[in-house]
């Protein structure tokens, strides 16, 4: 399993999210909200509920969890793979959310298939004879990794910003050679109760049951 980072930053559980994802990943990158909460980026980069998360987070965040995100990077790579928080281009901050973006991600890495997150919303975007194509990606869309380059974002496990608070992930069968963007249910008030109990800002609680 892979992990495009932001593992803590919103979320009321924010040691044990390290832990389950130390366990089960092979490939696990840093998002810019981990960076804040590990002093490597400026924490007033983050105004109002996220900045107020950021440094609650800090206040309970194990050295051991604080161990693991240090080692991680924002960029990664795996056989005809790229992949990285936000973008080739800027791994750290830049959103893929554009035909722009989209070219300069595939512009910066040589590989046919590019990962990304950061933006929270799940998309497909292919390139294929000087051609941009796609968008966002529902439950259930099925990408052929042909020779076409593709690049994709799963969404977000925690917090989906595309209208569906369902968990989004993406499965890739490299048998196959085929991608399928996956949307699961989770107890959405059950992390809104926790959020609310920790004293998390209300705006982040709220937003989960949109997918806002």
């Amino acid at each position: 399993m892979w992990c495009l980072g932001d593992l803590v930053g919103y979320g009321p559980s924010p040691n044990e999210c390290v832990s389950r994802v130390r366990e089960r990943t092979s490939l696990c990158l840093v998002g810019n909200h981990d960076l804040a909460v590990l002093d490597r980026i400026d924490l007033d980069l983050f105004v109002g509920p996220a900045g107020e998360a950021a440094r609650w987070t800090q206040t309970i965040l194990t050295d051991d969890a604080r161990r693991f995100l240090l080692t991680l990077e924002a960029a990664g790579a795996r056989e005809r793979v790229a992949l990285a928080h936000g973008s080739p281009r800027d791994p750290v901050w830049e959103y893929v959310l554009d035909d722009a973006a989209a070219a300069a991600a595939f512009a910066a890495v040589d590989e046919p298939l590019v990962l990304v997150g950061h933006s929270h919303v799940a998309l497909e975007i292919s390139l294929a004879d000087g051609s941009l194509r796609g968008g966002a990606a529902a439950d259930g869309t099925v990408v052929e990794l042909d020779d076409a380059r593709r690049l994709l974002n799963p969404g977000s496990v925690g917090q989906p910003r595309d209208g569906d608070p369902r968990a989004a992930w993406l499965v890739i069968d490299t048998e196959a050679a085929r991608a399928t963007f996956r949307r699961t249910e989770y107890p959405v008030e059950r992390t809104q109760a926790e959020m609310r109990n920790a004293g998390l800002p209300e705006v982040l609680a709220a937003r989960l049951e949109h997918g806002a």
